[in-house]
């Protein structure tokens, strides 16, 4: 399954989170030794969720009806987490480098920290879910499943397919990805799914509309 691999990335990830934060704890440094232990708890995070997800949360394969087969298989790519995160890590280096080894005053730091932190949060975020989430075209329906804690799956028949749309965000356009949304109509009772971060959504929008 072409999840990736979150337990190792996302140790590799917190890793320099829980050393840093038992640096700061143990070291004798000019800061507060309690500052250490938000960086400490949130590598544990990190790694836990990790591999929460690689081993638990895979999402599992719908049950196909009658002469129902699949036609294609896709999960998210990671490019846009990977955008994100690469964003947030030359901001969180800064702030080692203005906490630890200059004599700015605190605000520097504390603006690249939190400046750091939300975009390689996001990132982190983003990844996970992308981990987590597959779509399914069969000849029959489109097919979201989504897994963290409990399933969530998101149907939607072919034959009451109205409209295919293709999206792309500014990130998503700088790394060649795209967003496909499946309606059934412009109603408020009407039913979407949205395919995110994808790879060739022209394509697979194309196979969607040889289907409707």
């Amino acid at each position: 399954m072409a999840r990736g691999k979150p337990a190792v990335w996302s140790t590799i990830l917190g890793l320099p989170f829980i050393i840093a934060g038992i640096y700061v704890y143990f070291g004798e440094l000019d800061v507060p030794p309690l500052l250490g232990l938000p960086f400490a708890v949130f590598g544990g995070f990190i790694v836990i969720m990790g591999f929460y997800i690689h081993f638990v949360a895979a999402p599992e394969s719908p049950t196909m009806r009658g002469d129902e087969h699949i036609v294609d298989k896709r999960h998210p790519t990671q490019r846009v987490a990977l955008v994100k995160i690469c964003l947030g890590l030359p901001l969180l280096a800064a702030t080692v480098y203005l906490m630890f080894f200059s004599q700015v005053p605190y605000v520097y730091p504390t603006v690249t920290l939190l400046v750091g932190l939300y975009f390689f949060s996001k990132g982190l975020e983003v990844y996970w879910s992308n981990s987590l989430t597959t779509y399914y075209l069969t000849n029959r329906r489109m097919i979201r499943e989504y897994r963290l804690i409990s399933l969530i799956r998101q149907e939607l028949p072919l034959d009451k397919v109205r409209g295919v749309e293709e999206r792309k965000s500014v990130t998503e356009a700088l790394v060649g990805l795209g967003n496909v949304k499946v309606a059934s109509g412009g109603g408020g009772g009407s039913l979407k799914i949205v395919m995110r971060n994808m790879e060739q959504s022209t394509e697979f929008a194309d196979q969607i509309r040889e289907y409707v």
